[in-house]
């Protein structure tokens, strides 16, 4: 008999639009490999991007924020597992589904360590390195005591799991590795894709709605472009991303070759016709589906190490990493004009793409422990006594406020 998983959403899925879509995508597959019947509940809006889940055979489920009508549906449902997409939706049905469905497995999908992005984003706006008191956020203290509460956590980096296990102290029992699941890249792909002499220009791409993406299109206008146009005065950087507003917009110089290209609606396209992919990005966290593109589309980068962070493991990356604007400039310099060097670099990226992100090496796992954790939930929580505390303490605040605000809502 199928399991019953219901996945509550921050958004609907839109893989063309975000690296959080295309991850979602990747764990309703897994789950539904594993036999799962899953229903997607998202409180957002729907928009033209959002992915048709019914072609997966995906039932989906619109559900309102502090509203009892949610206890209705999931007495209903009755899901063996719910899977709460970030830390703020746990925060918000969580003590629901713990009031309503005590014995359901609860997953966190962290999607990043949103406190960590904060962190840098703090320490970015003092111009410092990150310390402890950044770490140490408001956002952090959401964020781990919803990991607490729930009975493990998917992680996509490994360099994540290190701080959280090391500078927080909390129990690996908690905490599962999950990164992108991909396809292998066959010899058949690599000899499709275009080479280096047809290429041309520079690319970046991301979401413009996602804060650490627009300010690296900022920092390009501002600072780097320019340091490349002086070797390169012919080379032109497309922008790529949803959601462009006018401040984005605002940037587009023909003159400069500096040109905001909006929505791409196929990236591989846009990947495949680009010479280099750029990601200076100076404030995030997990895995960067850019970078994941351009070494799916055999296009070599020039990164920071935020944007690099968790990416290669032990392996050599698909381009260079610098954080300084000129070496930077001076690599992505490079890289354009070295046939050799390039086309060493794109062997890199897919060497990466098939070692580390290879779907079938995670599967296994991933079911397996769900599996254990199914088979021993009781102890497992038993052992998560600082969970238990969250539960009694938080839980009530949130729970009442909730309850507060759908009685204002009358």
């Amino acid at each position: 008999m199928s399991k019953k998983l219901l996945i509550i959403g921050f958004v609907w899925p839109e893989p063309k639009s975000s690296a959080a879509g295309s991850r979602m995508l990747q764990l309703i597959e897994q789950f539904l490999d594993q036999d799962f019947k899953i229903t997607f509940a998202c409180a957002a809006k729907t928009s033209d991007n959002t992915y048709d889940l019914s072609q997966l055979g995906v039932n989906t489920q619109s559900i309102v924020l502090n509203d009892a009508s949610f206890d209705d549906f999931i007495i209903k449902l009755q899901p063996d597992v719910v899977l709460f997409d970030r830390f703020m939706v746990e925060e918000q049905y969580g003590w629901r589904v713990i009031e309503h469905c005590p014995h359901a497995m609860r997953i966190l999908d962290t999607e990043d360590f949103h406190g960590l992005r904060k962190a840098r984003e703090l320490a970015l706006k003092e111009g410092v390195d990150v310390t402890v008191e950044h770490l140490q956020n408001d956002t952090t203290k959401r964020e781990i005591a919803s990991i607490y509460r729930c009975d493990v956590s998917l992680f996509i980096s490994e360099a994540e799991i290190d701080i959280l296990t090391q500078q927080f102290k909390i129990d690996q029992s908690l905490l599962h590795y999950l990164p992108f699941l991909l396809e292998p890249i066959n010899e058949e792909r690599i000899n499709s894709l275009p080479a280096f002499k047809e290429r041309q220009h520079f690319i970046t791409i991301g979401n413009f709605l996602h804060p650490p993406n627009y300010d690296a299109v900022v920092y390009l206008k501002q600072t780097i472009w320019s340091l490349i146009r002086q070797h390169l005065p012919k080379a032109e950087l497309h922008i790529y991303g949803a959601y462009e507003s006018q401040k984005v917009t605002q940037l587009h110089n023909e003159k400069e070759g500096f040109l905001i290209k909006g929505f791409a609606e196929d990236v591989n396209i846009v990947m495949q016709q680009a010479k280099v992919c750029l990601a200076p990005l100076r404030f995030g966290a997990g895995l960067k589906g850019k970078l994941v593109d351009a070494m799916q589309n055999g296009t070599p980068c020039v990164m920071t190490n935020i944007a690099a962070e968790g990416m290669f493991g032990e392996l050599q990356p698909n381009g260079f990493i610098e954080n300084h604007p000129k070496a930077f400039a001076q690599k992505a310099v490079e890289l354009y004009t070295n046939a050799e060097l390039w086309q060493d670099k794109q062997d890199y990226g897919f060497e990466v793409v098939n070692t580390r992100f290879d779907k079938a090496k995670f599967e296994n796992d991933s079911a397996q422990k769900i599996q254990d954790l199914n088979t021993d939930l009781k102890r497992h929580r038993q052992n998560n006594f600082m969970g238990s505390i969250l539960q009694h303490q938080t839980l009530q605040s949130t729970k009442y406020l909730s309850k507060w605000i759908a009685e204002k809502n009358r």
